[in-house]
């Protein structure tokens, strides 16, 4: 036990940590705490560590005082005979060294829905997904002052624009009173466009941050100028918080705002986030449970990804292709007197061509991803609310070469009626109730295959055009640039602003991935199938168009490919360096002595590798020190890369800023459920110096090593 040893806290007002599990295996582990203490935020951190923890046995805390600035809190159960799940230690160490936010009172806490902790969950293992952006032109004058003012007032406005999520396994939502829009401006002849974008797609956007999103404005004249110059601008926003149907509601939003002078009318909009999140928790999950256990797709199906063979270069983008607005017309009319629609023509071609590029001979099932919307629940309000609603689902059917057209539409018609009675479900939940899928393994999003969007704009469709109009100020619709998903291809279609409808494919990393064939061969089916008869052609019969080389084919355009601005540089790991990406465990010092333990420091979302360098760089030990990186798999993936320390050498510490205390504290139960003796947990605030803590981690190992 460590009750009676002292250590130095690591800088001034900061607290530090050391949480040490003790050698009895069921035993609540002591809390050294190192800094001011501070009654109140104690007892602040305990509520909200027990609120994430609804079934852990309630408990009494008793804090012994050892001096300034040392105290030891001590956990234990209120009713002994009465256990209940583990209390969550690191959470609570998280907590307590999280730097107070002066000024302000805290912030109350939201439980976020299930789709929202996967795409939070997903973004952490895989930096750079599901950030999205919309690009689009400003012609006329421009009021910068009125601009940030309203944006502010539409941040004032939407709850979800000031939530942000905390740090933690089960991480909450935190909504903040006060929030300032980030709003930033660029003139002329400043950055190109294009190196703008790739700056943003290198910045990325943190969701533990409010506000939820990020305007940047480029060229913007001020207003009575008299320049004719349009200035561009960029949304950014992450998909965790907003989806692209909320990005829209927020933008007409802000246009309201701007011609009311920056400022929106009204109150908080109601109902929000709030509702919904309450709304879905009153819902009974047990008839979407029966659906999915016997209606996802069966193990056996197939997902491939269209190939191309020889295979390419390895690159993110995008690459598009566009009917024009009669061939739109004319496939709408003809999918209608079959009793489907443009969706569901779109999601029966691409079945065709997952069947084709599975190379199966007779009946195969093939399966796909596809999204819901959202906003068709049963929740009043839905398609006015911005949040993360849309979510994606899995969708299989058979295709046999001897079915007709027609029955293959049908089938898929219905089959998204189905899914669509269910679409407030997250897939990690479709994962959890369906026996058969097991293509997640770790987490609730997909880790192959494809993905289906036929985006949705809000109605009414008025974008408040002629209103600006009548100010002088023409704006573009805006332009989606696309965000990596879980998918390593995700196909949206959309009508322009002709009624023409562009297909986009995004891609992420595969050099045999035949994308832009795959996106010829679905535009070449979409113009062709309405000259074709839907009850009597068979699928035999556009696997044959597809195999011709010539006839009367009317061929489509080819693709336009754009690469990812980011792609012409080795994708960053979440370090921020390319060294080691690919590694869980890196080595920053040897051991100055042969028979020394092991300094393990675990990675803190968002945390730069330099600094982990620094603290090395800075420790005066005899002991090694390591990087524990993040990544997939959560705490069991990062104990398998540090079991052989545990077997070969001793480790003795655990390090880690705050953020960090619920992973490090998990690998040192794990450690012990193993047999070993569980290192030391050391946390301290983000913001500790490097010299600091490397003298924190030099005692604590050296009191760990007498032990």
């Amino acid at each position: 036990m460590t009750a009676n040893h002292t250590s130095p806290p690591p800088d001034g007002e900061t607290t530090c940590v050391v949480v040490d599990l003790g050698p009895a295996p069921y035993a609540e582990p002591l809390l050294e705490l190192h800094g001011r203490l501070d009654e109140a935020r104690l007892e602040a951190a305990l509520g909200q560590a027990a609120v994430r923890a609804p079934g852990a046995a309630l408990l009494r805390h008793r804090v012994d005082r050892h001096g300034h600035g040392h105290h030891t809190l001590r956990l234990t159960a209120e009713d002994p005979d009465r256990p209940g799940d583990p209390f969550p230690y690191g959470l609570l160490a998280d907590l307590l060294t999280r730097p107070p936010t002066s000024g302000t009172r805290t912030a109350p806490a939201l439980t976020p829905t299930p789709l929202m902790r996967e795409l939070l969950a997903d973004a952490d293992a895989h930096p750079g997904r599901h950030v999205e952006r919309l690009s689009w032109a400003w012609h006329g004058p421009l009021d910068l002052e009125r601009f940030r003012a309203s944006w502010q007032s539409v941040v004032d406005h939407e709850s979800v624009l000031r939530a942000a999520f905390d740090d933690g396994p089960e991480p909450l939502l935190l909504l903040h009173d006060d929030v300032r829009a980030e709003v930033l401006w660029l003139p002329h002849g400043s950055v190109r466009w294009n190196d703008l974008v790739e700056h943003d797609v290198r910045r990325g956007l943190d969701p533990r941050r409010p506000c939820g999103l990020r305007v940047t404005v480029l060229g913007a004249a001020a207003a009575g100028d008299g320049k004719a110059r349009a200035a561009h601008v960029l949304l950014t926003y992450h998909h965790a918080l907003l989806d692209d149907w909320s990005a829209r509601l927020l933008l007409r939003e802000f246009y309201r705002a701007y011609l009311a002078g920056g400022r929106l009318p009204g109150g908080e909009r109601r109902p929000d986030l709030r509702d919904y999140v309450r709304w879905l928790g009153h819902q009974d999950t047990a008839p979407a449970r029966e659906f999915w256990s016997r209606g996802a797709p069966p193990a056996d199906a197939v997902s491939p990804v269209p190939r191309a063979e020889p295979p390419g270069p390895a690159r993110t983008g995008r690459t598009w292709i566009r009917l024009t607005a009669e061939q739109a017309e004319r496939l709408a009319a003809w999918a209608a007197r079959l009793g489907s629609t443009e969706s569901g023509v779109l999601q029966a071609v691409w079945a065709v061509l997952l069947y084709r590029a599975s190379g199966a001979d007779g009946t195969a099932r093939v399966r796909f991803g596809v999204t819901a919307s959202g906003r068709g629940i049963l929740f009043e309000g839905a398609d006015r609310l911005p949040a993360s609603l849309r979510t994606p689902l899995p969708l299989s059917v058979d295709v046999d070469p001897g079915r007709t057209v027609g029955t293959l539409l049908a089938e898929l018609r219905d089959r998204a009626l189905d899914i669509t009675s269910y679409e407030w479900v997250s897939p990690g939940q479709v994962r959890a109730w369906s026996a058969a899928d097991r293509t997640c393994p770790g987490g609730g999003l997909p880790a192959d295959g494809s993905l289906l969007v036929f985006e949705g704009r809000p109605h009414p469709a008025d974008d408040l055009s002629e209103e600006l109009a009548a100010h002088g100020v023409r704006v573009e619709r805006p332009d989606r640039l696309g965000a990596r998903t879980a998918f390593p291809v995700t196909l949206v279609a959309h009508h322009g602003g002709d009624g023409g409808l562009v297909l986009t494919a995004f891609y992420d990393h595969d050099p045999h991935t035949g994308v832009a064939e795959a996106l010829t061969h679905s535009a070449l089916l979409l113009g062709e199938l309405p000259y074709l008869p839907g009850d009597s052609t068979t699928v035999a019969d556009l696997l044959r168009l597809l195999d011709a080389t010539g006839g009367t084919a009317r061929q489509p355009p080819a693709p336009r490919e754009e690469p990812d601005p980011a792609e012409p540089r080795r994708p960053r790991s979440a370090l921020g360096s390319d060294e080691g990406a690919d590694l869980p465990l890196v080595s920053l010092r040897l051991a100055a002595d042969p028979g020394a333990g092991v300094v393990c420091l675990v990675q803190t979302h968002g945390t730069p590798r330099a600094r982990y360098d620094r603290i090395a760089a800075a420790y005066q030990g005899p002991e090694s020190i390591v990087l524990l990186h993040s990544g997939p798999g959560g705490a069991r993936a990062r104990h398998n890369a540090l079991r052989p320390l545990a077997d070969g050498t001793r480790l003795l510490v655990l390090g880690a800023f705050s953020g960090g205390g619920s992973t490090a504290y998990e690998l040192a139960r794990l450690m012990a459920a193993d047999g070993c003796r569980p290192p030391l947990v050391v946390l301290t605030g983000a913001t500790t110096g490097a010299a600091p803590l490397a003298r924190m981690l030099e005692t604590v190992a050296a009191r760990a090593g007498r032990l």
